[in-house]
């Protein structure tokens, strides 16, 4: 959609003339429930788990929020960073997208978690976020740090998102 027609869809309609989105000025968040839908669409609780040498498991746990968009939505993504208090915006170099992030354990914690608990996401990533939550507790209670923790991390990281069982 982002990248306009198809060849074949050009060739089936070609009198269709595309016409761009605009892009909108005012991308301010007035509703923290429309907010809660679109993370349901388009965000993403994520844990990285990779070596460290710093930790004495030899492995380090973090945990991101993001949201990412077209570039032409960059006001959008902005504009969270002021909406939740912590998180920055990231362009990507040469590519068309921009992204939201949130990756301070303090300010996923204290910020993120309770906007998301008042204003839960729905469908699937509501288990992500669920699963998201569980390990950012854990953490708080320096769990990741023992080994069995950490076991217990990847075995929830492996079925979120991607990995994740549908029935």
């Amino acid at each position: 959609m982002n990248l306009g027609l198809s060849v074949v869809l050009k060739a089936a309609f070609p009198n269709i003339i595309p016409v761009s989105r605009p892009v909108l000025a005012n991308q301010e968040i007035k509703d923290p429930n429309w907010l809660a839908g679109f993370v349901s669409g388009e965000g993403c609780f994520f844990i990285s788990i990779f070596k460290s040498p710093s930790y004495k498991s030899g492995f380090a746990v973090k945990l991101k929020f993001s949201l990412t968009q077209h570039f032409r939505d960059e006001q959008l993504l902005k504009s969270l960073a002021d909406y939740f208090g912590c998180g920055y915006h990231f362009s990507s170099s040469g590519y068309n997208y921009g992204e939201f992030r949130v990756e301070k354990l303090s300010d996923i914690s204290d910020k993120i978690m309770p906007f998301f608990d008042k204003y839960p996401v729905l469908g699937v990533k509501s288990m992500d976020y669920a699963d998201f939550k569980r390990v950012a507790e854990l953490m708080e209670n320096k769990v990741h740090l023992i080994a069995e923790g950490l076991d217990q991390i990847r075995q929830i990281k492996g079925g979120m998102n991607t990995g994740r069982k549908h029935s």
